[in-house]
């Protein structure tokens, strides 16, 4: 994504995060049809508290209150499962806005993104309400473009796709890529989350290099260990589909200001945020780790990016 800023009324205009908003409306249709009407309410309660959030420290600099609150506000909702309490998430957007983004100056100077920031404080602070608060899926029309929330799952039926890949079970791969599965609201269908990364590639509002990079370094790590025989690691494709690796690939992974701007850096980013998903996944104590990757891969990029030019530099001189 390629940031692009103007003034008018109460927002900082930004086109590109227009874009991305159109990108998320598939998305989130289809999360208010598998998982109910509650979405919309939490979405509501999360922005308002962004908007206020980023408001404060905005009129304190004579600024305005950047769009880019708005993308956060609706990737962080999208990030979180529909029975999550509403206190917990405003304590995640309000963290995120303020501790990944104001404390370094406000829009296009975090070094974090604050959806990612946000969400992981919350999973690390109130783990039971993203780990255990799964609700079930609604199938047929209308499904929950009329119902508030799907009753929730008991304790014996719990498990997500990823933790069953993890235990060894997998569910139909169908079901999987269409999002006839329990899990946080914007990660279940691959269908809907491919077709707005496609929208955000065709209108170059996100580089598709850093959308393919961790793919790559995901499948091709997950094939390996599977070659070597290791225990415990599904089908590549599976791992990928399952869980809110997709979903962080799009959306996340793409963010203009915490992404690498060279090109070798954005695929060495990249490949590199893959293979760590899939050692914490498999090998930590976390079992899905695609958030703790991009914010370990956040803090190598300003290096990365010089090492690229520093590099180029040298060759120059050999050259010459």
């Amino acid at each position: 994504m390629v940031a692009q800023n103007k003034s008018s009324g109460f927002f900082q205009r930004q086109p590109i995060m227009r874009k991305v908003l159109i990108s998320l409306i598939p998305v989130g249709l289809g999360a208010v049809y598998l998982f109910g009407l509650r979405l919309l309410v939490l979405l509501a309660v999360v922005t308002a508290a962004g908007i206020a959030t980023e408001y404060i420290f905005a009129k304190k600099r004579n600024a305005k209150v950047s769009e880019a609150v708005l993308v956060t506000s609706v990737l962080f909702t999208l990030s979180l499962p529909v029975a999550t309490p509403f206190w917990v998430a405003v304590v995640g957007i309000v963290f995120g806005v303020l501790f990944a983004k104001e404390v370094f100056g406000g829009f296009g100077r975090n070094v974090f993104n604050p959806a990612i920031v946000g969400r992981t404080f919350i999973f690390i602070s109130f783990p039971e309400f993203l780990t255990a608060s799964w609700s079930e899926v609604f199938t047929g029309f209308p499904g929950g473009f009329v119902r508030y929330m799907a009753p929730p799952l008991d304790t014996l039926t719990q498990a997500t796709p990823l933790a069953m890949a993890r235990a060894g079970e997998a569910l139909p791969f169908s079901q999987v890529i269409w999002g006839y599965t329990f899990g946080s609201m914007g990660e279940t269908s691959v269908v809907l989350l491919l077709l707005g990364g496609a929208y955000l590639v065709l209108k170059k509002a996100a580089d598709w290099k850093l959308m393919a990079a961790p793919m790559i370094g995901f499948m091709s790590f997950t094939y390996i260990l599977n070659l070597a025989g290791v225990a415990g690691i599904p089908h590549p494709l599976y791992g990928m589909f399952t869980g809110a690796f997709i979903f962080l690939c799009i959306y996340f992974v793409t963010e203009p200001t915490t992404a690498p701007k060279t090109v070798p850096a954005k695929w060495v980013y990249g490949i590199l945020i893959g293979m760590i998903t899939v050692l914490i996944r498999y090998f930590g104590i976390f079992v899905e780790g695609a958030s703790f990757a991009i914010l370990i891969m956040n803090t190598f990029v300003p290096i990365m990016d010089e090492g690229v030019k520093y590099l180029k530099k040298q060759r120059k001189q050999v050259t010459s």
